[in-house]
């Protein structure tokens, strides 16, 4: 197997794709692949047997790739905007299952599988993306380093340096944005 590129190569690929060079995305998708499955896998940890790792990393490339043009201009970009396609696939899924005529149900996820709270109450899929959306409208970066943490399995260390904040900052936030959505559940 190939080393992983440097960030700055896949910066350079991103500027290509952005370009139109349709042929590098393959290259891209190649090289944060690892990244993206150690993400599904966090994610599946937490009771989505719906999708196996391989399927979620698939369907949410599906989404980045077959959507509007790639805005991603680094790696840390691309791995959380596949973060957020995470979240979108199993959001669909689940709305297709809660839709589902012969009584498919709804797989619940934890926040305490994030926060390791082992007394943390159950949040739907469902419910955890209509607070997600709540938080976004009253702190954009909280809500995005839920979605980074949650769905996307990153650890501060790394949501800092993707997000270009000290590890102190996504903490705090972190802090404030598990707060909020444990209000927001129990009200």
């Amino acid at each position: 197997m190939d080393p992983m590129p440097p960030a700055t190569d896949v910066t350079a690929l991103l500027a290509r794709a952005r370009a139109g060079d349709d042929a590098v995305m393959g290259v891209v998708y190649s090289a944060v692949y690892d990244e993206l499955k150690r993400a599904a896998r966090a994610q599946l940890r937490r009771g989505q047997e719906a999708f196996q790792t391989t399927a979620l990393v698939n369907e949410a490339y599906l989404k980045l790739a077959g959507g509007a043009d790639l805005k991603a201009v680094d790696r840390s970009h691309l791995l959380a905007l596949s973060a957020r396609a995470m979240r979108q696939v199993l959001v669909d899924d689940a709305r297709a299952r809660k839709a589902d005529k012969r009584g498919g149900g709804v797989q619940a996820l934890t926040l305490g599988a994030v926060q390791g709270a082992e007394a943390a109450a159950a949040v739907e899929v469902l419910a955890l993306d209509d607070l997600l959306e709540a938080l976004h409208k009253l702190d954009a970066r909280a809500a995005q380093i839920v979605e980074l943490r949650y769905f996307g399995g990153y650890e501060e260390a790394e949501i800092g340096e993707m997000l270009g904040i000290s590890e102190r900052t996504v903490r705090r936030d972190w802090r404030k944005a598990r707060a909020f959505l444990l209000a927001e559940q129990q009200a």
